[in-house]
């Protein structure tokens, strides 16, 4: 039987547990077990009334991302704002930030998280929309020199400590997601400018919501270049906490919680637009 085939008959927490034993081996019993612990939580000061902790993974994703000379910069699935909060801190002082969210609940999420966090100065220069990412580019081709792509995901940590959501599981979900995810990252690729950089990001573990999706743009585009991503930002600035070491993968980069003292998991990929 075919893979596609044996996953059609995957469902609940027993397909679950097959599914991603098939992904990851032994290492699938180690990867539960660290989803039962408590997330390695970094606190982000940004210089505002609060701070705001996210997972450090998180931040060593956000702060992959090159800023230095970017002016026109988009957060464009944003909520609930940590890695809003992350480029805002970073960005150069002539720049702004766009920082978009598609649900109308979650963009006041997003809204008190830039009220409460940054301080008024660079508030001004962050501006909050609630948009359809994978419609954005109709309007905005080739507007931003950077652009932060944390895209919807099965966030499998979260279903397998959800029982309600552990049973509803199923592969379909995957496959929708996927489909959504290419439509923002293309979307998010046209709306980019020549030599701009793209960092596209998940929580999620399926190689179809990752490198797989990539993999989809690599072959669409002609003007993708896959780089190694850096810590390009003084983050020690914010962050007071050390970020986890990732491993690579064909085009990017995961953190996984059992070798990552909790955090994650999180997928990222930094892409250069090319000049030419």
């Amino acid at each position: 039987m075919k893979q596609s085939e044996k996953n059609k008959k995957l469902s609940g927490a027993s397909g679950f547990d097959e599914y991603y034993s098939n992904l990851f081996g032994a290492r699938w019993n180690s990867i539960k077990e660290s989803f039962l612990l408590e997330s390695d939580y970094a606190e982000w000061n940004a210089g505002g009334e609060k701070s705001y902790f996210l997972d450090s993974a998180s931040v060593r994703a956000a702060v992959s991302l090159p800023l230095d000379g970017a002016c026109d910069i988009l957060d464009l699935c944003a909520a609930p704002g940590g890695k809003t909060l992350v480029l805002a801190s970073n960005m150069p002082e002539n720049a702004n930030l766009l920082s978009n969210e598609r649900s109308p609940e979650r963009k006041n999420r997003l809204l008190n998280s830039v009220r409460d966090c940054l301080p008024q100065n660079i508030q001004e220069r962050v501006r909050v929309t609630c948009k359809d990412g994978a419609v954005m580019c109709k309007v905005n081709e080739s507007c931003f020199d950077a652009i932060l792509l944390d895209a919807p995901c099965s966030s499998e940590r979260h279903v397998f400590n959800d029982e309600k959501y552990l049973c509803e599981w199923s592969p379909s979900r995957i496959k929708t997601l996927s489909m959504a995810q290419w439509a923002l990252l293309s979307s998010a690729w046209r709306m980019l400018r020549k030599g701009g950089f793209l960092l596209y990001s998940t929580c999620a573990l399926s190689p179809d919501e990752n490198d797989n999706v990539v993999a989809k743009l690599l072959k669409k585009f002609d003007d993708v270049q896959v780089l190694d991503p850096e810590i390009s930002l003084e983050y020690k600035k914010f962050c007071n906490s050390d970020l986890p070491d990732y491993e690579k993968t064909q085009f990017g980069a995961q953190v996984l919680p059992d070798r990552a003292n909790g955090a994650g998991p999180l997928y990222f990929c930094l892409l250069k637009k090319s000049e030419s």
